[in-house]
């Protein structure tokens, strides 16, 4: 039973299903987790953002039993670092923690998994610079070291694969029409699938041709909540109001305030713990609840993804999405 006041967000509505990117914060102590169930096991791991090295704290893996009593799905990023399986087809580090999330779940409870960067991404970091990816858009990689391992693991508790590309600066960018070739070749090649999501960064691939691509296969499109993309409204606006995922999910990503650079939304949402409310944009929240409303009234299932750094604390601002929704606040 839905619990705003309690972060019980289960149940708020058959079509709504709230949830994360990523988890295990110890910022989410006293919301989520339960403080004595912790005591003594939280972990240190550091991050640089900026030159600067920042300790996130770290709950054990059994964490994700908790989390679930809250969120319906949870949106797994550690994913878009490394494939399941390596290039000779063993299992990789990330191969063995997600068949330990998948231990800590019920049947109810589902993930959504991050495409690898190697998959979605034209360029990856190497070193001290961005360098062409060779493995961009390669449909060996996705199927065999991604989606068949991936499906074995989870089963009906792998609720959707994101592809996420990258921002294109305007130097770097090619036509609507070449990406959406780009793109039909891919799906073409890899195995049909309705749990599919495609988020671009780059407003001008959101485009009619881009659309089109989308629909054929069923592929939903991401809404998504981030710095350099338009408000979501504008975004369904320019899809010409439709939903293309043909297993009737609809995606919403909520990453960082509109016009926040990452790395200045990453610094002023740490330790995540809290709202920061002049980072909070009321028109995110608005836009959320008004994308949530359409996409019910017209039978989607509408899935939620709420980032730290769109706000400095997910719970918080996941409890402002539910009451606005409820007509609470």
């Amino acid at each position: 039973m839905a619990d705003v006041d309690r972060f019980l967000f289960r149940d708020l509505h058959p079509g709504l299903f709230l949830g994360t990117a990523s988890d295990r914060y110890a910022g989410w102590l006293g919301q989520i987790y339960t403080p004595e169930r912790y005591a003594g096991r939280i972990s240190k791991r550091p991050k640089t953002i900026k030159g600067k090295i920042f300790q996130e704290a770290v709950l054990p893996l059994d964490s994700v039993k908790e989390y679930f009593q809250h969120f319906s799905v949870l949106e797994v990023d550690y994913t878009f670092y490394r494939p399941l399986l390596d290039e000779k087809g063993r299992p990789t580090s990330n191969y063995f923690l997600l068949e330990k999330y998948a231990e800590w779940m019920s049947g109810e409870d589902t993930l959504i998994l991050k495409v690898p960067q190697a998959v979605m991404a034209r360029k990856v970091f190497r070193g001290p610079r961005y360098e062409n990816n060779e493995t961009y858009l390669d449909p060996e990689l996705f199927t065999k070291g991604f989606y068949r391992p991936a499906v074995q693991l989870l089963g009906k508790k792998l609720g959707g694969f994101l592809f996420e590309q990258e921002y294109h600066r305007k130097e770097e960018r090619r036509s609507a029409a070449e990406t959406a070739e780009e793109l039909r070749r891919f799906f073409s090649s890899i195995p049909r699938d309705d749990r599919y999501h495609l988020e671009l960064r780059t407003e001008t691939y959101l485009d009619p041709s881009v659309f089109e691509v989308m629909a054929a296969f069923g592929i939903g499109q991401v809404l998504s909540h981030w710095t350099w993309l338009p408000p979501l409204p504008r975004q369904f606006e320019r899809s010409g109001r439709r939903f293309f995922n043909g297993q009737g999910n609809a995606l919403i990503r909520l990453m960082t305030p509109l016009g926040m650079r990452y790395e200045d939304a990453y610094e002023k949402a740490f330790p995540f713990d809290k709202l920061v409310e002049d980072m909070l944009q009321p028109r995110m929240i608005a836009d959320t609840v008004r994308m949530i409303k359409i996409g019910i009234e017209q039978g989607m299932r509408m899935q939620v993804i709420v980032n730290n750094r769109s706000g400095g604390n997910a719970p918080l601002v996941a409890r402002r999405i539910a009451e606005v929704f409820a007509g609470v606040s």
